[in-house]
């Protein structure tokens, strides 16, 4: 149930991931097109930070999933396996717990924008543009849980789980 979870979530996140970044890519290729015909665009730049923090709030989760964040295998994987458990369940913890502070600080400066907006297109709140604050919070935490089973039993087995994603990348590009 959880793999299965976990995959689902895996999907969505590169689904979103992926069209935010070529929402971007063309947003910004619009803009310099439209600049050099001496029509700049008033809300390209506007647009383009919002799409590149939604970008980084859901690219984050997705990284979440496979464990990609930076870390300190060889520190953590020298530490005695009880030592390690510990370490494991603080870092867990203190994570999740940020997330938690960052999700619900995100829900309160939904509140306060009430019904401001974009200032070049007053038709987009910024309560809608910064949605992504908790809903990213939230999509960390769960991929966060989503992950610790299998991370668990890796760490405990000493595996390291950044050598072992850098040998299946060669391993599949050795394929090719």
């Amino acid at each position: 149930m959880v793999t299965q979870l976990k995959r689902w979530l895996e999907k969505i996140l590169e689904f979103f991931s992926v069209f935010l970044l070529i929402t971007l890519a063309v947003i910004v290729v619009l803009a310099v097109v439209f600049r050099f015909l001496g029509q700049s665009l008033v809300w390209y730049d506007e647009v383009a930070s919002v799409v590149l923090a939604w970008l980084t709030y859901y690219g984050s989760a997705l990284a979440v999933i496979h464990r990609g964040h930076l870390g300190f295998p060889g520190l953590f994987l020298s530490l005695p396996r009880p030592w390690r458990a510990i370490a494991f369940i603080t870092a867990e913890a203190v994570v999740i717990a940020f997330f938690i502070v960052i999700g619900y600080a995100g829900w309160y400066v939904l509140g306060v924008f009430g019904e401001e907006t974009l200032v070049s297109l007053p038709w987009v709140k910024l309560s809608f543009t910064q949605s992504v604050i908790p809903i990213g919070s939230a999509l960390f935490i769960l991929a966060e849980v989503l992950s610790i089973p299998e991370a668990w039993r890796k760490s405990m087995a000493g595996i390291d789980y950044e050598k072992e994603m850098i040998d299946q990348a060669i391993e599949e590009a050795s394929q090719s």
